[in-house]
């Protein structure tokens, strides 16, 4: 009778002392940055950082979802801002009511990330080549529908407060806390929800973990692996609005770059490139981490390009512990 071994787990493989190390280091971040300079732990400051924070905190938490399938999705970026475009198209030239017109730019998101689904679960395109194309058709579109040209906000005055209002200082006068924070952690909640307490969650960490395995067993993988980029679209289109807000204005250059910065802070929160592993909380300290980083390094006068490199530093380590423990597993 063969008996069935199980590797004994460590601390280090658990998802929870992930999160703690990234926590740990967040925490580590603030407190150097708080030595180092006396304007860094003011509120005005914390602020500015979890107000930098939102639109690629909410990015990261569509791309968490695509990543823990094992896949990527390089076109989040650019969706965002052709999400932005085509709400101002809406409520600019269409003069459709402003709920109507962020719904639509919201629904842009998702349809951008069904097409990219498809591409990937029925045509079989790697999910690299099938985002890339997306990002550039998305790009383009931008420009195209703009004229190349910004979409001013100036006749809807209400647009603006989607983000830069304040729910928290008409609730305590003298409390100004910018909506999109408050529209950022109440997305993580709902996307922690979602990857924990619901179906699609469940078949996400199994698709990572085997895909082949998954399929069977039964589960109409192309069909979830559809709703998860579909997802990670809509979370998109809602960071389109976020910045199109805090702008006031759909920039249609603007976008490219960004994808990077939200996979950067998945893989610094803890989630695993080979898919299987990761959670809402980990992506969360990750894009904390990345702004906390970014907003230490500029009050410390560092020049820009130094910034860049350490960034990628940061990316690289966290890429390296995935990786050992992995190896230890």
């Amino acid at each position: 009778m063969k008996t069935l071994l199980i590797p004994k787990t460590t601390a280090f493989q658990t998802g929870a002392t992930q999160k703690l190390l990234a926590f740990a280091s967040l925490i580590l971040l603030v407190v150097i940055f708080s030595l180092s300079s006396s304007n860094f732990f003011q509120f005005d400051n914390l602020v500015g950082i979890m107000l930098s924070t939102a639109v690629i905190g909410v990015l990261a938490l569509g791309s968490t979802f695509v990543i823990i399938t094992g896949g990527i999705d390089l076109a989040v970026g650019t969706v965002m801002t052709f999400s932005a475009v085509m709400a101002g198209v809406m409520i600019t030239l269409w003069q459709l009511p402003m709920p109507l017109g962020i719904a639509g730019g919201i629904v842009t998101g998702a349809l951008c990330g069904l097409i990219s689904g498809l591409a990937v679960a029925k045509m079989n395109i790697p999910p690299f080549i099938a985002t890339l194309a997306m990002m550039m058709i998305t790009k383009g579109l931008s420009l195209v529908i703009s004229g190349a040209k910004p979409i001013y906000f100036n006749d809807t005055p209400g647009f603006g407060k989607i983000s830069m209002g304040s729910v928290i200082n008409s609730i305590i006068p003298g409390l100004e806390i910018p909506n999109a924070i408050i529209i950022f952690l109440g997305a993580a909640i709902i996307a922690s929800i979602i990857l924990t307490k619901t179906i699609i969650g469940r078949y996400n960490f199994a698709l990572g973990s085997n895909e082949e395995a998954t399929r069977l067993s039964g589960v109409n993988v192309n069909f979830w692996k559809i709703a998860i980029y579909t997802l990670t679209g809509v979370f998109s289109g809602i960071a389109g609005i976020m910045i199109a807000s805090r702008l006031n204005s759909a920039q249609p250059a603007l976008g490219q770059g960004y994808e990077l910065e939200a996979i950067a802070a998945v893989v610094i929160g803890g989630t695993s490139l080979s898919g299987g592993k990761g959670s809402i909380l980990g992506t969360v300290i990750g894009a904390l981490i990345m702004s906390v980083l970014t907003n230490g390094l500029r009050i410390l006068s560092v020049k820009q390009e130094w910034q860049t490199v350490i960034v990628g530093l940061v990316v690289i380590l966290a890429v390296y512990a995935d990786i050992l423990r992995r190896r230890k597993k």
